[in-house]
């Protein structure tokens, strides 16, 4: 048994091009390369290793999650590694199967259950993302790193100013926020622009943090917030904003909810989606499904675009910000990190060990997603109008976008 399960490490390590080590319940030491291990594996029971071999990296995950495994090292590295090696999609079936009854029972279908999904996640209170965002804006989408950039607060910054110059967002405009967040968009594009926006959000304690700070702020005239799913629409705006909706969207409500965008606009009105989408036909991972954003569902790209032009809608420009989102990730996995304590010690029952390590796997391992050399997912922004452009209601080259 422990030579067939040193063949399977060895194996593994060969293929991730890195040296680890495995220590197995009884104390036995399993090598995967040589030299000093980036990191090593405790697994304290029986049971861990079984559910490791039965559902792979869910149940190695799973886990450590639960304590029954530690990580002596670099979590980046052993992350990576999973990745690099192939051994979070060598269990296909059994990532199959967790995504058919992760869909059966959190599908964003029902609206209720929606509004449940983004809660669980959107939900955790405005001192929690105040604590590991970027100050004051806490937008938590993938920013905008432009060359000598070196801080999150400026590259988020960006990220909007870089939406307002593809929109072209203009003095008095009405355009709506769908899932605005904090409200980090519609504060900054006001100061910018000077448009009048209307948020939409799902996430009750979001809406509420968002309703006292624009009162704070005195520009109840200026910008509004609205608690309603995305895809209940009740008016029509120049613009639309959607950065970060689509992957809440659900496995089978990409038509519906890209529809809503569309309702949105009025005749000849434009739009963007920021969105986290994949290159191809794949499946979410289950992890990110069951314990980070449950109902959640990345689309592809060309399905995406499909949907748009069925609901009338011209694509005008499609940018890929892949590379962009792993120093982002970085920079939240350093500040969570650090600001850990005060994150425990906000609610030490809810924010507990078994968070730490949820989250930590979330934000890690999602900037090596991002860093990979051949993964397949990636973050587009698609500017689109309702109805085609002319020459005259939008410039012909990127040229106004990097002259801001």
């Amino acid at each position: 048994m422990t030579l067939s399960l040193q063949q399977v490490v060895s194996t593994l390590g060969t293929r991730a091009g890195s040296s680890f080590c495995v220590v197995l319940p009884d104390g036995t030491r399993l090598a995967a390369g040589t030299g000093t291990p980036a990191f090593t594996l405790v697994f304290h029971t029986e049971r861990a290793l079984a559910s490791t071999f039965l559902r792979g990296h869910m149940g190695l995950l799973e886990a450590y999650f639960d304590q029954d495994v530690d990580l002596e090292g670099d979590l980046r590295a052993a992350l990576a590694a999973g990745m690099q090696s192939g051994f979070d999609v060598q269990s296909a079936a059994v990532n199959s199967l967790e995504n058919s009854l992760l869909e059966r029972r959190t599908s964003n279908r029902d609206w209720t259950q929606a509004k449940l999904n983004a809660r669980t996640h959107y939900g955790l209170g405005e001192p929690f993302y105040r604590l590991w965002l970027d100050e004051p804006l806490k937008m938590y989408t993938c920013a905008y790193w432009r060359d000598g950039v070196t801080t999150l607060e400026q590259a988020q910054r960006d990220k909007i100013d870089l939406v307002c110059a593809k929109l072209r967002l203009a003095p008095g405009e009405r355009y709506v926020d769908l899932g605005c967040g904090f409200g980090g968009f519609l504060f900054r594009a006001w100061e910018t622009t000077r448009a009048l926006g209307t948020g939409v959000n799902t996430t009750t304690e979001q809406v509420r943090w968002l309703e006292g700070e624009i009162r704070r702020r005195g520009l109840e005239a200026r910008l509004q917030v609205r608690e309603a799913d995305f895809r209940d629409v009740q008016g029509q705006y120049d613009k639309v904003v959607s950065i970060g909706v689509l992957e809440h969207a659900g496995r089978d409500q990409l038509a519906e909810v890209i529809k809503a965008h569309a309702d949105f606009l009025r005749a000849g009105g434009m739009g963007l989606l920021h969105f986290i989408g994949h290159v191809g036909r794949t499946w979410t991972e289950p992890f990110i499904r069951k314990h980070v954003f449950p109902g959640g569902w990345i689309p592809g790209l060309a399905d995406t675009i499909v949907e748009m032009e069925r609901q009338g809608l011209e694509v005008i420009d499609v940018e890929n910000l892949r590379r962009h989102y792993a120093p982002t990730l970085d920079a939240w996995a350093e500040r969570f990190t650090r600001a850990w304590p005060a994150i425990h010690a906000l609610d030490p029952d809810r924010f507990d060990e078994r968070f730490r390590r949820i989250w930590m796997c979330y934000l890690v391992g999602c900037a090596e997603l991002f860093r990979s050399p051949t993964g397949q997912t990636h973050l587009f922004q698609v500017v689109f109008s309702k109805g085609n452009v002319t020459s005259a209601s939008y410039p012909m080259t990127r040229d106004f976008v990097y002259a801001r």
